[in-house]
């Protein structure tokens, strides 16, 4: 058994963070599956903007459906959507044999509309509409303006990503929004069957307080919002509220880790990994660290779901003046403003993408 399957024993379900077109046309995402133990992917705009810039493979896509009258998001969304099918074909026989649990890959609502209630609603409707995948998770920020598009997507039976979550009350009320929609499926005599998982965001955590902290606290800050969290999810999954709606039927919403690559280069390389292995949840990871953890990981025993250990470090914290509520609250701001610069980048890139294409295809007529 390799440190990869470990994890997956303990009862975490291990997703890669990762999508390009080339993984999908050589066969690396169908080998990484097999050899990794990996029952799930996320995308994000970053990931795309860098797969659409660092690759050919996207030129005739984009050709085509400029030809066609395709632009901007529209043509984005198509050529997105084409590598996600594909994934969640190959995470679809992980799919059934869970019934559901695993085998999910994710596609992100514009960024641009995370203020934006309505617009995230309907964004999440076409998205899970044009895709046609019952494996397929919205992506939907957990800022103020998207927890209410969150609950009426889980209301009208949209899987959902709760994405940009950065601390126990993110998740907590992204959580509250889970459980209001799965309340009101079942008032209405809806199937109660619907997933979703909550995304806390981890390293972005560190790299916010690096060198405002005494040394000793260095890379402890991620980790402890993630045994405070873990807590809370614990909690939850153990209140009678809960306990009535999985008699029901529901599912619970798991606790996604992401953003764990490690950032400092004088930490471990797989710092949070092994921080971070608890049953029930997701740890999202970027190719690189996968590699790393299978590598050389050290797999560890089960976090402590008391979240003692986290409570005492945050108190540390605390002492050398970090405000962890302000923290979460910036942290998610600078998270949406970061996506949508990715965003218009992107869609950039496809514009003048278009146009080269275009004009050397007319060129060579």
């Amino acid at each position: 058994m390799n440190k990869t399957q470990q994890l997956r024993k303990i009862g975490q379900s291990l997703w890669l963070d990762n999508i390009t077109r080339e993984m999908l046309d050589d066969g690396s995402l169908a080998r990484n599956i097999e050899t990794y133990a990996l029952t799930g992917l996320t995308s994000n705009p970053t990931i795309f903007d860098e797969a659409i810039g660092n690759t050919k493979a996207y030129d005739k896509g984009i050709r085509e459906k400029a030809a066609a009258g395709k632009s901007g998001e529209a043509l984005f969304l198509e050529l997105a959507l084409e590598d996600l099918r594909r994934a969640a074909d190959l995470f679809r026989p992980i799919f059934e044999a869970t019934d559901g649990v695993d085998g999910w890959v994710s596609m992100e609502v514009s960024p641009l509309l995370a203020q934006d209630t309505a617009g995230s609603i309907a964004a999440a409707a076409q998205i899970h509409a044009q895709a046609d995948r019952p494996n397929l998770f919205v992506k939907i920020p957990g800022t103020p303006e998207g927890i209410p598009a969150i609950e009426e997507a889980i209301l009208a039976g949209i899987p959902v990503n709760v994405t940009l979550l950065f601390s126990r009350e993110h998740y907590l009320a992204a959580a509250e929004a889970y459980l209001r929609g799965i309340e009101r499926r079942i008032a209405k005599g809806l199937h109660p069957r619907i997933a979703s998982v909550a995304s806390v965001f981890v390293s972005r955590w560190d790299k916010a307080v690096s060198g405002k902290v005494p040394e000793d606290l260095r890379n402890k800050l991620g980790i402890a919002i993630g045994q405070r969290t873990y807590r809370a999810y614990r909690d939850l999954l153990d209140s009678p509220r809960w306990k009535e709606l999985a008699e029901a039927g529901a599912r619970p919403q798991r606790l996604l880790w992401a953003s764990t690559g490690t950032k400092d280069p004088q930490a471990s390389d797989t710092l949070y990994v092994e921080a971070l292995a608890a049953p029930e949840t997701v740890d999202t990871m970027p190719q690189k660290t996968l590699l790393a953890y299978a590598d050389h990981g050290a797999p560890s025993p089960p976090m402590d779901p008391s979240g003692a250990e986290g409570e005492a470090t945050l108190q540390r914290f605390a002492k050398a003046g970090i405000d962890v509520d302000a923290l979460a609250a910036q942290l998610q701001v600078e998270g949406a403003q970061s996506f949508v610069k990715s965003w218009k980048e992107l869609l950039k890139r496809i514009a003048d993408s278009s146009a080269e294409l275009s004009a050397t295809t007319a060129a060579g007529r």
